[in-house]
């Protein structure tokens, strides 16, 4: 759509275009661990669930959504953005009033499915291709400006919850949440007044993958390159997830409040929309590829502090390092799916990758849950994640590779 320019010229040259990806990720914040987490003690105590209890409910719903991930995550490639935005927001806002109206500890597996689905699954998912779909040239840009929508959640909303929920019961707070999401379906369509169709856009800006083709899912799901880039898809949302989810437990093991945790984590917020930002800056001017293997060693030094921590200046110091981390995954990753595998099928392809990644945050706390149960520490835990993102990192030098070897044979 446009050169690579400066952000400001940039933003204002697609504002509706990047406003859209923006709202739709700041909305899947009610479907992300981070803020459900903010609730796990209060859905505990309402049910009397352990934590592996409610870890394992957590696995359940969410590895349902990612189950379902696979089938619904290609119809990007079929609708636009204001119908499938539309329905999907419009069943967001259901899933949060059935998280304020259910009874039954039996029941909470199907709303946390609809929540993790809609919330986390698709409102994603339909950001993230339409960024990568409708941006070539400034891919990396997009997708680092729409991000900025998540990030305005994380980094306001854990704070303003604890706040409220000591004046307004959480049901009551989950039933406002649903208002707002219906609230914001026209403020959706206003911005994609202009919206082009998934084919048009196609005709304009369709980029092939490599070796000059248009892979179909089978294809990519076939190839090396995919599955040495899914143990970071994994690794990081399943035990980063694990980290927000039990967030209430680890404040407790430190000796600290709920209330004095959260208040750090706008520390890491600030440093993921900085790294947010340069990365989407130098993937447009180096190209995400080449990055690929350094954006996880902040996570890995994040999470040997989260387990040393004497102090909440330690656990600061490891969400600010978090931070820096998530600005890679947030750009490099989705833009490479575009660079390997082009456009034409990335809503299909990226279904499979969201999948994973709802099947690694489904993972993440049910086993962390068990594990605490089972008598691991959750700071012991720490060290065997940091483990895991260290052979994600030494993997994803694998795609660098190949992707080098194909261009030299094309």
């Amino acid at each position: 759509m446009t050169q690579p320019a400066g952000y400001i010229a940039f933003i204002r040259a697609n504002a509706p275009f990047l406003a859209t990806g923006a709202l739709l990720s700041f909305l899947s914040s009610f479907g992300q661990t981070f803020f459900i987490a903010i609730f796990g003690g209060d859905i505990r105590a309402e049910f009397d669930l352990s934590n592996g209890d409610w870890g394992l409910i957590y696995m359940i719903g969410t590895g349902a959504s990612a189950v379902l991930m696979v089938f619904a995550g290609g119809l990007a490639d079929r609708f636009r953005v204001k119908s499938l935005g539309t329905v999907v927001i419009g069943g967001l806002a259901v899933a949060c009033a059935l998280m304020a109206l259910n009874t039954s500890a039996a029941l909470l597996v199907g709303v946390i499915f609809a929540l993790r689905f809609l919330g986390q699954g698709m409102t994603s998912h339909v950001a993230v291709v339409a960024m990568a779909r409708w941006f070539v040239a400034t891919r990396g840009r997009a997708l680092a400006v729409a991000a900025l929508g998540f990030m305005l959640g994380e980094a306001t909303l854990p704070l303003i919850m604890v706040w409220l929920k000591s004046m307004i019961g959480w049901r009551q707070l989950w039933l406002c949440f649903g208002v707002f999401c219906l609230l914001m379906i026209p403020v959706l369509r206003r911005f994609l007044r202009l919206e082009r169709t998934p084919q048009a856009a196609a005709d304009n800006d369709e980029a092939a993958g490599l070796g000059g083709k248009h892979w179909t899912r089978a294809e990519a799901l076939r190839n090396p390159i995919f599955w040495a880039m899914a143990p970071a898809v994994m690794s990081f949302s399943g035990f980063g997830t694990a980290f927000w989810f039990h967030q209430v437990h680890f404040a407790e093991v430190k000796g600290w409040s709920h209330l004095s945790l959260v208040a750090v984590f706008p520390l890491g917020t600030m440093m993921l929309a900085v790294s947010t930002i340069f990365y989407g800056w130098a993937v447009d001017r180096v190209g995400a590829v080449r990055l690929l293997p350094f954006y996880l060693i902040p996570y890995v030094l994040a999470f040997i502090l989260h387990w040393y921590a004497p102090s909440l200046g330690w656990t600061a110091l490891a969400v600010v390092l978090m931070g820096v981390a998530g600005g890679g995954q947030a750009t490099l990753l989705n833009a490479c799916w575009a660079e390997f595998y082009g456009t034409r099928n990335l809503g299909s392809i990226k279904a499979a990758v969201t999948a994973l990644m709802v099947l690694g945050s489904a993972v993440g706390p049910g086993l962390s849950g068990w594990l605490i149960d089972a008598g691991v520490g959750f700071e012991t835990q720490m060290l065997g994640y940091a483990f895991s993102f260290a052979l994600a990192a030494i993997l994803l030098c694998y795609p660098v590779m190949a992707s080098r070897r194909l261009a030299r044979a094309a």
